[in-house]
This record gives structure tokens, C-alpha cells and sequence, in this order.
């Protein structure tokens, strides 16, 4: 194989990949943040001790771990257009579906965390008159971020990573980018090869970062 690189360069970088990281970072900071939130509601209905609580929530978290992402991301893309009666657009679908699918992951993290806070703490605020939600709110979601930081961060990078799977919708995302790029010099096995190395690089220091971040959070303890 007569491999070339030498197309590759600052100009090629900004009109064709650029703007697929920009889309792939902006993808992945929305679907951690509604994830998250949407996750830490999942976690505490799971947690509540209410059936009619932790039956559909249970059923949520379960379902959406049981199903391969990517056939979630065409389900959201091919069904909610017919039920809207309108397209919505490979980038919004993908920001929708991102964040109901990962919602499913964080809420498994968070109901650890929250389980990790000693009970005792728990008992203490009932005590003092706390009603659960100022319980959750003040004492044990502040304990069980702090506890499960590192997790949500090296979730967050699995999810930078399954966004190269919005392809499937044609939505223009990091891959995507490299992918055009390819097609336009001809050189699709030199961009998917220099794609893979800029996955790499990202989510290897970032990696590190969350490695460093743990050790911090255990010297504190």
C-alpha cells in the first residue's frame, strides 16, 4: 500500500473536520448534562421504594441497556418524524437520542453514588426534620457526585466515543468528517487511519485527566 498523507494539512482540517468535532463535542457536553440530570431523577425514583416509581423507571433503565445504541438512534430517527408529522434533522435526532439512551447508563451510576453515602447520614437529616427531597438535594446527590465524578467523567468519553455511530443518520460528527475528506482526495484509508489516531489522542488524555481527578478525590478522603 502506497500510503500518503501529505493532503492532509491546516486548510483540509478546517473545511472538512472541524466542524465535525465541533458537532461531536457539542453532542457529547448535551447528552452528558440531560443524561445526567434526566439519570439522577431515574436513579432516585429507582431508590424511592414507591412501585409505581421504581416499576417504569426500572423498566427504562433495563430496556435501553438491553438495546444496541445505534438501533436506538435509527428508531429516533426513522419514528419520531412520523409521530411529529415533520422531519427533525439527523443532529437534533442525534442529540435526543444520545441523551435518553445515556440517561439510562448515568442513572446506574448515580443510583451507586447514592447508595455509597452512609445511611446513617440519611437517618440524621430525617432526624432533624429534612424532608426526603432536602435530604437527597442537600446531603447525599452533593456526596454521591463527588463519589461517582470519575465514573460520569469516564462515562462521558464512552459517549464521545459512540458518537461516530450518528454516521448511521448522516449526521456530520467527527468521523464524518474525516470520512468526506477522504472522498474528496481520494484517500479514504489515510483520513479513516489519521481518525482513528485523533480518537485516540482525545480520549487517552482525557483518560489521564479523569485518572488524575480520582487520585485527588481519594487524597481528600
Amino acid at each position: 500500500m502506497n500510503l500518503d498523507f501529505s493532503f492532509l494539512n491546516w486548510n483540509v482540517a478546517s473545511a472538512f473536520i472541524a466542524k465535525g468535532l465541533i458537532f461531536s463535542v457539542q453532542l457529547t457536553l448535551v447528552a452528558m448534562v440531560c443524561g445526567i440530570a434526566l439519570g439522577t431523577l431515574l436513579a432516585l425514583m429507582r431508590l424511592s421504594g414507591k412501585k409505581w416509581l421504581v416499576a417504569p423507571a426500572a423498566f427504562y433503565v433495563n430496556t435501553l441497556r438491553s438495546i444496541p445504541l445505534v438501533m436506538v438512534i435509527l428508531w429516533f430517527f426513522l419514528l419520531i418524524p412520523l409521530l411529529i408529522g415533520r422531519p427533525m434533522g439527523a443532529e437534533l435526532s442525534a442529540i435526543i437520542t444520545f441523551s435518553v439512551f445515556e440517561a439510562a447508563y448515568y442513572s446506574e451510576i448515580m443510583r451507586a453514588g447514592i447508595q455509597s453515602v452512609p445511611s446513617g447520614q440519611v437517618h440524621a437529616s430525617y432526624a432533624v426534620g429534612m424532608t426526603y427531597a432536602q435530604c437527597m438535594q442537600l446531603i447525599v446527590l452533593p456526596q454521591a457526585f463527588r463519589n461517582m465524578l470519575p465514573v460520569l467523567l469516564t462515562q462521558t468519553i464512552i459517549l464521545f466515543q459512540d458518537t461516530s455511530l450518528v454516521y448511521a443518520i448522516g449526521a456530520y460528527d467527527l468521523l464524518k468528517g474525516f470520512e468526506v475528506a477522504g472522498k474528496n482526495f481520494n484517500r479514504p484509508v489515510e483520513t479513516y487511519l489519521v481518525a482513528a489516531v485523533v480518537y485516540f489522542i482525545i480520549c487517552f488524555s482525557l483518560s489521564m485527566l479523569v485518572r488524575r481527578l480520582q487520585k485527588k478525590i481519594q487524597i481528600i478522603r
